[in-house]
């Protein structure tokens, strides 16, 4: 029966999203339409895109199954620190100068916003590279991450079916409308997340084996007085590093600057700061909380670990089938709760692909034929998305070692490489070419030398471990080398100055 539901629902869920691709199909005929949606974005739309690329199925079946197992309640920081930092502070401090620089510029992507910044071409194809090369084992990731729970649902179904179904839904609405269609169904896909995650903790508290709040967290620190103690130095410390790259690493993601981009006006950007904040508090937070129930559910194996098949990866999708297994009610939730999976996987793979597709086609093969038709060029965009999905896919699927292991260290790498050159190209007219490249370089650098190092004096399984560390690294790096090398090397002159900031001259 449960089976049936989820099946129904997703067929009608599916058939909503491709109406939607269809019907946006007319506003995105040009590259910028395709790209930005005409940046004409509204403040609701902008919010939900933030909220629901911000968290996909990882945050629900990886990061909460991991942390809620470990940390118990301590881990709803993270969530925390995502909407504070990761949403509102990003916005504040990110939204306004970054769409006055973009239409200045005329700017569509972060590498052509270095490159016109920075006045190099060079920058620019660093850029794409880096988006390219990290962000499509990333996707993989997010994959990966789906096909967990839809093996659990869908008990005897291959994990790649369920991975190729949700890669040809995102590509047909994708490469149909754009960014258009991507932001009116993350506003749809974020409203289901949330009527997902209120049934899901409601039925979670419900349960014998927690019996409310008050009886679940004394349940909880009867196993471990840790699991509920939201200030143990001990969880903090791990928490920390998780924090601080999930928070301020979107701050040079280029799949989350882009909203910036695509945002209609100023008034719309406040608007927009305290939605995606609500909406981030709520789903981040619930996530984490969710997954501290989770040893109310599973036992621990002689080792300490879940005593589920898939380790950290398998805690949440046996709570739910527990949970949610039997009685029509549950399986409607069920399916409801699938959709928020869903969801949550493919707005964070619509925007990684659109800004995968947009490197290439836009930074780098404009290079190669600098007189290609805006036709063409969409035409290319349109095809390299598809080409990205499959790609991805094929990760996702093969499990090759080598995708895996760059899969632990994109955030790192990519926001670690961008985020020192883009926030100081922002406010400071005294930020040199030098000292933008001294970031970019050093972001891939840090983590490329913390890696050989700790490989050398551990192996490499501990030293993947410390993938957080070394992305929090690489940003301080990144933020640190920008304004120090460029007190030392030569200034742009006032006239390229005065284009970008024209309210200073």
């Amino acid at each position: 029966m449960a089976q049936i539901i989820s099946l129904v629902v997703l067929l009608l869920f599916i058939s909503i999203i491709v109406a939607i691709g269809l019907f946006s199909t007319k506003k995105a005929m040009t590259v910028d339409g395709f790209l930005l949606g005409g940046r004409k974005i509204g403040p609701w739309l902008s919010a939900f895109a933030y909220g629901t690329t911000y968290f996909s199925a990882v945050i629900f079946v990886g990061y909460a199954g991991m942390f809620g197992w470990t940390v118990g309640f301590s881990g709803i920081w993270i969530g925390i620190g995502n909407a504070l930092l990761g949403c509102l502070l990003a916005w504040l401090v990110l939204a306004k100068p970054t769409r006055k620089l973009t239409h200045a510029l005329n700017a569509r992507t972060i590498p052509e916003l270095f490159e016109r910044r920075y006045l190099s071409r060079g920058m620019k194809l660093y850029s794409a590279v880096i988006i390219f090369v990290f962000l499509v084992p990333y996707a993989a990731g997010v994959y990966k991450g789906l096909g967990a729970l839809f093996s659990s649902i869908f008990v005897g179904a291959p994990p790649s079916v369920c991975i190729a179904i949700v890669a040809v839904i995102t590509a047909v609405y994708l490469v149909l409308g754009g960014y258009v269609a991507t932001s009116l169904n993350d506003f749809i896909q974020g409203v289901i997340m949330v009527v997902g995650l209120i049934a899901m903790i409601a039925l979670l508290l419900t349960r014998p084996e927690v019996g409310g709040l008050a009886a679940g967290s004394m349940k909880l620190a009867a196993i471990d007085h840790n699991l509920t103690d939201m200030f143990s130095p001990s969880n903090l410390k791990v928490l920390l590093p998780n924090i601080l790259l999930t928070s301020f690493g979107v701050w040079g993601m280029p799949q989350m600057v882009h909203k910036y981009y695509a945002i209609k006006d100023e008034q719309s950007i406040k608007t927009a700061t305290v939605v995606s904040t609500l909406f981030a508090l709520f789903i981040g937070g619930g996530a984490y909380f969710s997954g501290a129930l989770s040893k109310l559910f599973i036992n621990a194996d002689a080792a300490g670990m879940p005593d589920v098949a898939g380790g950290y990866d398998g805690v949440v999708p046996s709570v739910l089938m527990t949970v949610l297994g039997e009685g029509i009610f549950q399986n409607i939730v069920l399916g409801v709760i699938m959709l928020l999976l869903l969801s949550a996987s493919m707005s964070t793979l619509s925007a990684i692909v659109l800004s995968s597709s947009s490197a290439v086609s836009i930074d780098l093969v404009q290079e190669v034929k600098p007189n290609i038709s805006p036709g063409r060029q969409l035409l290319i965009m349109r095809a390299l998305c598809l080409v990205f999905v499959a790609a991805s896919f094929i990760f996702a699927t093969m499990n090759i070692s080598f995708i895996v292991n760059l899969m632990s260290f994109s955030w790192g790498v990519v926001a670690g490489s961008f985020i020192g050159p883009y926030i100081w190209g922002l406010y400071c007219r005294w930020v040199t070419k030098p000292g933008a490249w001294a970031g970019l370089l050093s972001g891939l650098a840090t983590v490329a030398v913390m890696l050989v190092y700790n490989t050398a004096l551990s192996g490499f399984n501990a030293a993947k471990s410390l993938a957080p560390i070394m992305g929090v690294s690489a940003m301080c790096v990144s933020l640190v080398a920008v304004p120090l090398v460029s007190l030392a090397t030569r200034k742009y002159d006032d006239e390229h100055l005065g284009r970008i900031f024209p309210d200073k001259r």
